[in-house]
């Protein structure tokens, strides 16, 4: 089982930047296709990026686009996600989670071995 967790989370103002990082606890993860996902109170958990296990696929939430990298370093078993230009709705418990495939509009039930998230709030 792949274990990830999440980190680089914090408090940020608006049209701050925050680097998360998805690390994974074995070497494996170059196997993998990770996504990231984020959940605001009340709401449903939705899908933010996801990027193939080479790092030569990725996707994007349309709210996120041009302000979001998803990247990676297989070498160092972690997964990137570069926030800019964030916005208070932004604001969420962000999580990553691994999957066989990246592609757009893959169901979030195609995803495994969820971190715990790392809490993101962009606020003034």
């Amino acid at each position: 089982q792949l274990q990830l967790v999440e980190s680089g989370g914090g408090l940020v103002q608006p049209g701050g930047s925050l680097r998360l990082s998805c690390a994974a606890s074995r070497n494996t993860l170059k196997y993998y296709a990770i996504g990231w996902f984020r959940q605001a109170p009340g709401k449903e958990r939705e899908g933010v990026s996801c990027i193939s296990n080479s790092g030569g696929s990725t996707n994007y939430a349309d709210s996120v686009k041009g302000r979001f990298t998803i990247s990676r370093d297989n070498a160092k078993n972690t997964v990137y996600l570069q926030m800019n230009s964030l916005k208070p709705e932004d604001t969420g418990l962000y999580l990553c989670a691994a999957a066989a495939w990246c592609y757009p509009g893959i169901p979030r039930s195609d995803f495994g071995d969820w971190g715990q998230g790392t809490q993101v709030t962009v606020s003034s």
